[in-house]
């Protein structure tokens, strides 16, 4: 369980203010459809909201970091929730739902996609492309039933339909254009858009499929 105020960070030439620098807490946490009490979201261009009221990250993805030599925490890539036994956040699929001990219900939603102001906040300007490399995103969700979180509680996840995309489809998709290594078709966003995704994710699907649309026959160019 994991929340921060605005700090200072510097993006490239930039000062900016940041939520991103999230710190244990062990008290309960009310948690509701724009995220965690107490927890500031600062650029509501890209995060916050109701399609990713809260991030999640795996207790297994930080130790695949940590044997790459990173020195890790929880809260370390601004997550609210850091989950154990959990397995890698890229198999997880939109839809997935979690239901806390506490009787709070999360729904999957879209992968974290990496920015300058998680290499500014871990000091590495190539820390993005690293992220985009290791393809271990974390995972956006919304809240179906809100209430009140604390560290310790169990998770009991009820699993999307086998037919839901992955959140490592999604994170292909939106770095590479690519599904599974083959360029995007309409039938494939259209199969995508079916599911319940972030809103800014539906956004930009939606305008990707408009573009291919408008190509034609031609339209499955990447």
């Amino acid at each position: 369980m994991n929340v921060g105020e605005g700090l200072p960070v510097t993006v490239g030439a930039r000062a900016v203010r940041s939520g991103i620098d999230k710190r244990p807490t062990l008290q309960p946490v009310g948690i509701g459809p724009h995220g965690l009490d107490g927890d500031r979201v600062l650029n509501t261009r890209h995060h916050g909201g109701p399609g990713q009221a809260a991030y999640l990250y795996t207790g297994d993805d930080y130790d695949w970091w940590a044997a790459q030599g990173l020195t890790v925490r929880d809260g370390l890539f601004g997550e609210n929730l850091t989950l154990t036994g959990a397995g890698s956040s890229a198999d997880w699929r939109v839809g997935d739902r979690l239901t806390t001990s506490g009787g709070v219900a999360l729904e999957v939603t879209a992968p974290r996609i990496p920015c300058a102001t998680l290499s500014a906040h871990l000091g590495d300007p190539a820390f993005a492309r690293r992220f985009a490399q290791a393809a271990r995103p974390g995972l956006y969700a919304r809240v179906l039933t809100p209430g009140t979180v604390q560290a310790g509680d169990a998770v009991t996840v009820t699993r999307a339909a086998p037919d839901a995309p992955s959140l490592r489809d999604l994170f292909e998709l939106d770095l590479r254009g690519t599904v599974q290594g083959r360029p995007v078709t309409p039938d494939d966003l259209r199969r995508l858009l079916a599911h319940p995704l972030a809103e800014r994710s539906r956004a930009d699907l939606l305008q990707r499929l408009a573009k291919l649309e408008a190509r034609g026959p031609e339209g499955t160019r990447p």
